[in-house]
């Protein structure tokens, strides 16, 4: 995926298409994380996670490069991989929180209601950055590397949010579980 991306960025340099080059060359940075975050913070990112991170920003990626436009689901798909990464970095984060202090306690039947409530804040913070862009782009008309494409896209968009949110309350606690136990020992010390 990671040389499928650079073909990406090579191909928005070829074809001064902005958006490919934009979001290639983040995307290539973000699929080297899990291995600088496993390396220099001896975080335990399975394959599976990294997987995951790497194929999140592929997708995105690729619809950047001209997906987005011509296959009408792709923006969905984009949004629910995107949302349950954010979802998995608010389990991940708030678990962390909890194994380190005694006063934190996050029932279990909470950690769904949490995780839905995470994502749709981020995600309407997402839609919210989006329109700025497109009003930017009206503005200037310079085109932007996102777009927002009004109402019934925004719905659409927080519907797979909420679905990539699901998906991650569903299956993710068992992948994140030790993430989390190795991030709190990286912020907080081994002690409780």
């Amino acid at each position: 995926m990671q040389l499928l991306l650079v073909a990406v960025v090579g191909y928005g340099l070829a074809a001064n298409q902005p958006k490919a080059i934009t979001n290639g060359t983040l995307a290539v940075l973000v699929t080297v994380l899990p291995g600088v975050l496993e390396r220099s913070y001896d975080l335990p990112l399975d394959p599976w996670l990294a997987l995951w991170i790497t194929t999140a920003v592929f997708l995105h990626t690729l619809g950047s490069a001209g997906l987005y436009t011509s296959v009408a689901w792709w923006d969905s798909l984009t949004h629910a991989m995107s949302a349950s990464l954010v979802a998995g970095a608010g389990y991940t984060v708030a678990r962390a929180v909890e194994l380190h202090s005694d006063e934190v306690t996050i029932p279990t039947r909470f950690v769904f209601v949490y995780l839905f409530v995470v994502v749709l804040a981020f995600g309407v913070v997402w839609e919210l950055f989006e329109f700025g862009l497109d009003a930017l782009a009206d503005a200037t008309g310079v085109p932007m590397p996102l777009a927002q494409h009004g109402l019934d896209d925004t719905v659409g968009d927080m519907m797979f949010n909420a679905l990539g949110a699901l998906l991650v309350a569903l299956f993710g606690q068992v992948h994140l579980a030790e993430v989390a136990d190795a991030v709190r020992t990286r912020l907080f010390g081994t002690g409780t």
